[in-house]
């Protein structure tokens, strides 16, 4: 089960980070989104209602849709979040308890992580992928570079500052996906009825995770 998470997380290389004032709010940007071709959801913890939100997606996407929870800190917001219909668990630090608990329930863990040290905690521990977070504040794509040097073997999701203008670079980096923030997850275009544009931008993040694993440089 695990595996075949992990197998459709990296086939979408992308990761929007849905942040929203209200459920209804929500609604309208995974449409937007999923418009414009994105196959993965992560539905934090500070969107009111985070719960009962995946448990709708769930319920409307089905498999279309594959759903993970973020900002999960606690065992217990694991526990709840994966019930809810979250195959994968995020956290934008590192917590032990959080990994142990979503492994055990047979699903994808993604913790936090910034240190050399925490990224390789976070791997001993389990995680299939360690997020890094806030990339952007510590070196973005350069410092992505940096920690694959010595750790090749551990598989990084970039996260904060990744832009479609950084995309590219953070591929090159060795990123295993991209987690995008508000560049995509653009609430305001909802507000201001430009929906097109939130599905337009997704288009051009599928776009260029195709070409960059192609090798094209066009």
């Amino acid at each position: 089960m695990a595996n075949e998470i992990e197998q459709r997380l990296e086939a979408a290389g992308l990761i929007p980070v849905l942040r929203a004032k209200s459920t209804t709010e929500a609604h309208a940007l995974v449409e937007a989104m999923m418009a414009g071709g994105v196959e993965v959801m992560e539905v934090t913890m500070t969107v009111p209602g985070a719960i009962d939100l995946l448990k709708d997606l769930r319920k409307t996407y089905g498999d279309r849709l594959l759903l993970g929870s973020g900002t999960v800190t606690t065992a217990a917001e694991a526990v709840a979040t994966i019930e809810a219909g979250a195959e994968f668990v995020i956290s934008p630090s590192l917590h032990l308890d959080v990994v142990e608990t979503t492994l055990r329930a047979g699903k994808v863990s993604i913790p936090g992580g910034l240190t050399p040290t925490e990224v390789v905690t976070a791997w001993r521990a389990g995680a299939a992928y360690v997020k890094v977070f806030p990339c952007s504040a510590v070196g973005g794509a350069s410092y992505l570079r940096a920690l694959k040097a010595p750790l090749p073997e551990i598989r990084l999701i970039p996260t904060g500052g990744v832009t479609i203008a950084t995309a590219a670079d953070f591929l090159h980096a060795g990123a295993s996906a991209l987690g995008v923030g508000s560049d995509l997850v653009n609430p305001k275009a909802i507000a201001e009825g430009r929906a097109a544009d939130i599905t337009h931008i997704a288009r051009q993040y599928r776009e260029v995770i195709a070409r960059v694993r192609s090798g094209s440089q066009a």
